[in-house]
């Protein structure tokens, strides 16, 4: 495969134009070294990890690999506690509390979502991963000029022309133009108006034609025909995470599991219900009930909270209809393989179709 030219390559010093999606919750340090060995770019999403787990994380991965690889950190405003606002988000969700036996002040578990800060950034200094990507924009002038200051080629993610030429006026190496078809968090930052996202056909080459770094598309690529069809387009690298999620390297949900075995290109929505934020994922009972939008959800990450013992309770009794099942909609597209088989696969066959051409 001879990618040798290729901007992505060059750029980051890796053998095939890939990059393994971070998934916060979901992705793992033995995946990040997978897909880098196997030539790729392996991400480990950062989010929600604490700053020593970050770097326990981080060094076993230095251990495994001397390839290049991608940490990735949320960068959103950290909410402030809505007190009203929760009460009508626990009162609208009450009655499940009452169906399931939890009370409906319940604490159980809940791991933040942490924009990047200063303790983190200060990881990211120690540990100097080759690339730094973000989502949701960019983290405050500071915080970014820290992290560039370290080598790190920075990448973010953009929905929209907007926001692909506000990444690269503001610093950004790589834009990841990132269709609304993608699963996961939608990386929008400057709006946040879920009915006029495009999808990744729609948005890529007009991101293309609008700046001049690399691009690298992502969103509903779940096979090689995606990914030449992506190339097709202009752009010179793909993004896959619901692909990668089959991989055993990922630390899945048994439910989230059950549920992508059986995912359709018409049964994942764009929904704020589990986070406060809109993200794909595979539509259950809380996203037929009450959303797939809804007015009431707290901020990001908090809707997430007042939901965490009722989600448990329910996971214990086998039930996932409060568990963010994340998938995007070329979920189907993909086979269960090691991340390393399915990175060479993907890229081999990829170049075998734009050969073709």
């Amino acid at each position: 495969m001879a990618w040798t030219g290729n901007r992505i390559c060059q750029r980051l010093g890796i053998r095939l134009p890939i990059v393994q999606a971070p998934m916060a919750g979901s992705d793992s340090p033995d995946m990040t070294v997978a897909v880098s060995e196997a030539g790729g770019l392996g991400s480990l999403a950062c989010g929600m990890l604490s700053p020593d787990r970050v770097l326990e994380a981080a060094a076993f991965i230095r251990s495994k690999t001397k390839k290049t690889i991608n940490l990735n950190f949320y960068c959103h405003k950290a909410p402030t506690l809505d007190a009203e606002r929760d009460r009508r988000w626990r009162e609208e969700i009450s009655a499940y509390f009452a169906e399931f036996g939890v009370a409906n002040d319940a604490e159980a578990a809940f791991v933040y979502r942490t924009p990047f800060n200063d303790a983190l950034c200060a990881v990211a200094e120690d540990v100097r991963p080759e690339v730094i990507s973000f989502h949701f924009g960019l983290p405050e002038k500071s915080l970014f000029d820290r992290a560039k200051a370290t080598g790190a080629v920075i990448m973010s993610s953009a929905t929209t022309v907007a926001e692909a030429v506000w990444l690269e006026k503001n610093g950004c190496d790589i834009v990841i133009a990132q269709g609304v078809e993608a699963g996961g968090h939608n990386g929008m930052f400057l709006d946040r108006d879920v009915a006029t996202r495009s999808g990744t056909l729609a948005l890529v080459p007009q991101i293309v034609d609008a700046v001049g770094v690399p691009v690298i598309a992502a969103g509903g690529i779940g096979d090689a025909r995606g990914i030449a069809a992506a190339f097709m387009l202009g752009a010179d690298g793909v993004q896959l995470g619901t692909a990668y999620l089959k991989c055993p390297e990922a630390r899945l949900n048994p439910l989230h599991a059950r549920a992508l075995a059986s995912a359709r290109d018409d049964n994942t929505a764009l929904t704020n219900v589990f986070s406060g934020r809109p993200a794909r994922g595979i539509v259950n009972r809380l996203v037929r009930d009450l959303g797939p939008m809804s007015a009431t959800a707290p901020d990001f990450p908090m809707a997430g909270k007042a939901l965490a013992a009722l989600r448990a309770r329910a996971e214990s009794e086998g039930h996932d209809d409060f568990t963010n099942l994340w998938a995007g909609q070329s979920a189907h597209l993909s086979p269960a393989l090691p991340a390393a088989d399915l990175t060479e696969m993907l890229m081999a066959q990829a170049w075998a179709r734009l050969k073709s051409f």
